[in-house]
């Protein structure tokens, strides 16, 4: 009865729809796209405007570059500045 189930459960599971790769990066894209424009617009409303600048053009350059360290240090920078500042 189990290997019966177990087949059955196997079937289930190949036979739900199947997204192909075009799909999938279409959803992953504008999901990821979203998300950037979510933080872009909180970036801007958290921080002054030259700051915010600033961290868009390094956010902009990490995903160009592939590299995020360079918004990291950009947001580190800023952490430290408002530890000195005492904020």
């Amino acid at each position: 009865m189990k290997k019966h189930t177990r087949g059955i459960l196997e079937e289930l599971t190949h036979t739900g729809p199947r997204r192909n790769s075009d799909e999938f990066v279409n959803m992953t894209g504008n999901n990821i796209i979203e998300s950037a424009i979510n933080l872009l617009t909180k970036i801007h409303d958290t921080y002054p405007e030259d700051v915010a600048t600033d961290l868009e053009k390094r956010f902009l350059s990490s995903i160009k570059n592939a590299n995020p360290k360079k918004f990291t240090s950009g947001i580190n920078k800023v952490t430290e500045s408002r530890k000195k500042n005492g904020r």
